[in-house]
């Protein structure tokens, strides 16, 4: 746990020693921003409903800017090789590195809280919604970020391993319209891998074990595949 620890911090660090992080930063809030302030005028909704779902898409295209540096540089540069000597096993790089994507992500989020005052002030928000929405939120991050790191692992090229993510990203958000399109036995399967469609009870404020049961074991399958992934090159 301790190495962990260490990684995560260095990591989490890293990210402010860096102008990108400011410009994911900023470029998030001023869309979120944007949307919020629309939809609020238009609805006159004490309600995030729309807003959450618009901030989802943005995060996806998002979050390969966070993920796309975690492994891919320390590729280049030669460093994974040393960062891997014993104590330090694979799955202490992956864990580490995959918290401190994720807590970045959770940042993002934290100063859109303030829209939820907005909404105190205008009107009379149900909570429950909120909560459960921004619930979703955090566990489709955990996914965005999973599938970040992997494809950070696959290549030394920063900007490959982006359009990897994003690329993933985008073919598990649209996956889910296969089964709109073509009903039967395949929908069905199609409609569960496609993480926008688990996101939606969330935003109704219905928090579902089974929704859940599905972003945490995808996140657990791109991590366990990082870290294979680590372990086979290492015997290269």
């Amino acid at each position: 746990m301790k190495k962990i620890l260490i990684l995560f911090i260095r990591e989490f660090q890293a990210y402010f020693l860096s102008p990108i992080a400011y410009v994911v930063l900023t470029t998030f809030l001023v869309i979120s921003g944007y949307f919020f302030s629309v939809i609020l005028a238009a609805t006159q909704e004490a309600s995030l409903r729309y807003t959450l779902s618009n901030m989802a898409i943005t995060l996806l295209f998002i979050s390969p800017l966070i993920t796309m540096r975690l492994l891919a540089e320390e590729r280049k540069s030669g460093t994974i090789e040393t960062l891997m000597t014993d104590p330090v096993r694979e799955i202490h790089v992956v864990v580490g590195k995959f918290l401190a994507g994720f807590c970045f992500y959770i940042l993002l989020l934290l100063p859109t809280l303030l829209y939820v005052v907005v909404l105190k002030l205008v009107g009379n928000p149900d909570i429950g919604p909120l909560i459960s929405g921004y619930t979703g939120l955090i566990l489709m991050g955990s996914v965005f970020i999973s599938i970040g790191v992997f494809a950070s692992s696959l290549s030394k090229n920063q900007i490959v391993a982006g359009v990897i993510s994003l690329v993933s990203l985008l073919l598990l958000w649209v996956i889910g319209w296969a089964g709109e399109v073509r009903p039967g036995n395949f929908s069905k399967i199609f409609a569960y891998l496609g993480f926008f469609d688990h996101f939606e009870p969330f935003q109704k404020g219905i928090i579902d074990t089974k929704d859940v049961i599905y972003y945490v074991t995808t996140m657990v399958l791109f991590l366990f595949l990082t870290v294979r992934i680590l372990e086979a090159r290492k015997w290269r």
